[in-house]
């Protein structure tokens, strides 16, 4: 039986699961390749090893943490990348956290000489539950606020433990400057409620597209190889999640080895719930070299909430290598234009 001294906890609760019952999002969604769209599987058609950190909202001690690492491989005599990808978040006053395993697989498809098609799948394994010992509940106070022990209701002695399978899927067709992808998670609709258990976790539909257009002076033999890759990619995605949808429009310019990079996330004429959807302008500064890619971004908070959040801070890095016979080297097959960061 729910007590009047529980609302805390259930509004905490219903903070967590609910209004925020959001994915993880990253400001770098294409240094989180895998986490995007399961069609980036392989998609380097090398080695690759990455690393993601966002820390939301630092100055405030609601703010949401998460990690991701992932590695994935192209093989190049079945034209078929495969991934893993590892998730931990950590969200709020309550502690939420959840842990992730997927598996991803994508098939390389040639249409044409100029373009190329990849579908891909995701099955994952998650992990969710809640920290109780972050949390204070009314009838630990006494009238002379000094505090007691635990409750012993029911509620607050639960388990407050989630665990279920899931489903993703997705794909990615591009040329030599031009991409456009979409992809879906959540496709099981699984329960996410500690409560109730009739909760269903909306699915989350991404669309992404890019066109990358070299500059005139991007011939430069003074750099090794002959050429540097001097650019400018306008870069769109969409998201949709239940109620909420989240739109993240940019570009990127590239001198190699450096790319900087600035976009907004918003969507303003699509309010939630009468509260605007007017999030935040983010930069980049990234550098690429020897296949090491490193990236840092910031998230100027454009809401209510304000910058005194402290925004958010985000940093990628990923390594990229040839692991496979030096005798054989991969095919001569168009790879992905879009940003590493």
């Amino acid at each position: 039986m729910l007590k009047g001294y529980t609302a805390l906890f259930i509004l905490t609760i219903g903070l967590t699961t609910g209004v925020f019952a959001q994915d993880p999002q990253f400001s770098q969604f294409y240094a989180a390749p895998l986490y995007l769209n399961p069609a980036f599987a392989g998609s380097s058609e090398l080695a690759r090893v990455g690393i993601n950190y966002r820390n939301q909202w630092p100055s405030y001690p609601t703010n949401f943490v998460t990690y991701s690492g992932y590695f994935d491989y192209y093989f190049d005599e079945y034209n078929s990348g495969v991934g893993l990808l590892l998730l931990s978040d950590v969200e709020g006053l309550a502690g939420l956290k959840t842990n992730s395993v997927a598996m991803q697989y994508a098939y390389q498809l040639r249409i044409t000489d100029g373009l190329i098609f990849r579908p891909g799948l995701e099955g994952s394994y998650v992990m969710r539950n809640i920290d109780k010992g972050n949390l204070v509940f009314g009838d630990q106070i006494d009238f002379d606020g000094q505090f007691k022990d635990v409750t012993d209701d029911a509620i607050i002695n639960g388990d407050f433990r989630n665990n279920y399978f899931d489903f993703g899927a997705g794909g990615l067709l591009y040329s030599d400057r031009f991409w456009v992808g979409f992809s879906a998670f959540h496709l099981l609709t699984p329960m996410n409620s500690f409560i109730d258990g009739n909760s269903e976790l909306d699915i989350k539909y991404s669309g992404h597209m890019g066109y990358k257009i070299l500059l005139p002076t991007a011939t430069n033999f003074n750099f090794p190889g002959g050429f540097r890759d001097i650019s400018i990619t306008p870069t769109v995605q969409y998201k949709q999640q239940g109620k909420f949808s989240q739109l993240d429009a940019g570009l990127y310019f590239t001198y190699e080895p450096f790319v900087f990079g600035t976009w907004y996330r918003g969507l303003p004429f699509k309010p939630v719930d009468g509260i605007s959807n007017h999030e935040s302008l983010i930069f980049l500064v990234g550098v690429s070299t020897n296949g090491l890619h490193i990236g840092y971004s910031f998230d100027y908070t454009l809401s209510k909430l304000g910058i005194a959040t402290g925004g958010a801070h985000e940093v990628s890095i990923r390594y990229e290598f040839f692991m496979g016979d030096p005798r054989k080297p991969p095919k001569n097959v168009r790879k992905l234009p879009c940003p590493k960061f």
